[in-house]
């Protein structure tokens, strides 16, 4: 029986002492959705560094660019948007008509100051790519030792 205790304990069987077998089989059991579209949505973002700038990479596909927002302030790029997908099928017995919305925000705080007068920011085939040009200010200086 003392072997058995640790056991009880490790597993919440001492917590829930009415449940039956089968309820704690399913205890901290989690079904996949099957509704996938309820989903939130959460782009990949893809970050590399050069020696002249930071270029920063969001997988967005289906989205419009005038639904994506980007903002710079001290440092700190913001990437916003909304995704709306709507899908509208009608057929001679039935009609269907589906809506997927989804919003992300991202923030991440630079690892170097940029020129916020030359950040670009392009779309193309779901791809966001936003280039962020190093300050000049920042660029490695030597420094002789006499």
């Amino acid at each position: 029986m003392s072997t058995l205790l640790p056991t009880l304990r490790r597993t919440n069987w001492l917590r829930h002492p009415g449940w039956d077998l089968f309820d704690r089989f399913f205890e901290n059991f989690s079904m996949p959705s099957l509704f996938a579209e309820e989903r939130t949505f959460a782009p990949a973002f893809d970050v590399s560094e050069t020696e002249k700038e930071l270029i920063v990479e969001a997988e967005v596909p289906g989205m419009d660019k005038k639904d994506i927002r980007i903002n710079l302030s001290n440092g700190v790029l913001t990437i916003q948007g909304e995704k709306k997908h709507e899908k509208k099928e009608e057929k001679e017995n039935y009609h269907r008509l589906e809506r997927r919305y989804g919003a992300f925000s991202r923030t991440m705080r630079l690892p170097v100051e940029v020129d916020p007068d030359k950040v670009d920011a392009t779309y193309k085939n779901g791809l966001l790519t936003v280039t962020l040009p190093k300050s000049e200010a920042i660029e490695p200086k030597k420094i002789e030792v006499h």
